[in-house]
């Protein structure tokens, strides 16, 4: 058995994630449409989640931890609050997180973000399917997909889906 390590992650069409100081305040102009985007769909299927600690910072200014029963890994260096016991801090490198998720029997993780870890784990090749939501808007500047040490690496696109308001969904697995 492997986990399936997912990247889903929404990018302005010019392959930002968030602006230069980190916001994704243009993202709530698609929020509130009655559409999900497939999202429900999509958290219902992973057993786990790991995220960065801007990321994870992110989170914690929300009213409560949005996932009790998901267990959740923090890559980081610094020492956070943890929000939920269902929260761990961790420095390892990635590859031994994703075999800490085998171990555990843990078959699907949400590869949240951010760039930075999005790029260590893709240079690892520990990234299984990218599900990237393009938004209509181009932001000019800010946080790529990824950065760091990214290589090449050839991948198939399995599926792409839009909507009415413009919005491009793509599916890629790593061949």
């Amino acid at each position: 058995m492997s986990v399936d390590v997912v990247y889903y992650v929404a990018c302005s069409l010019d392959g930002y994630i968030a602006t230069t100081e980190g916001g994704v305040e243009w993202l709530s102009a698609f929020q509130g449409t009655g559409e999900d985007y497939g999202f429900t769909e999509f958290n219902k299927s992973v057993e786990a989640l790991l995220m960065g600690s801007h990321t994870y910072e992110f989170t914690l200014t929300q009213p409560a931890w949005p996932a009790p029963n998901t267990p959740s890994w923090v890559f980081t260096k610094r020492s956070l609050p943890i929000a939920h016991p269902s929260v761990t801090l961790t420095s390892d490198d990635p590859s031994a997180v994703v075999a800490d998720l085998e171990t555990r029997g843990l078959r699907r993780a949400w590869l949240m973000g951010g760039a930075a870890l999005a790029g260590s784990f893709q240079s690892r090749r520990l990234i299984s399917e990218y599900l990237i939501s393009v938004m209509p808007v181009v932001l000019g500047e800010g946080i790529p997909l990824f950065t760091g040490a990214a290589h090449l690496h050839a991948l198939e696109l399995t599926g792409t889906k839009h909507y009415a308001n413009g919005i491009v969904q793509l599916s890629y697995r790593r061949k």
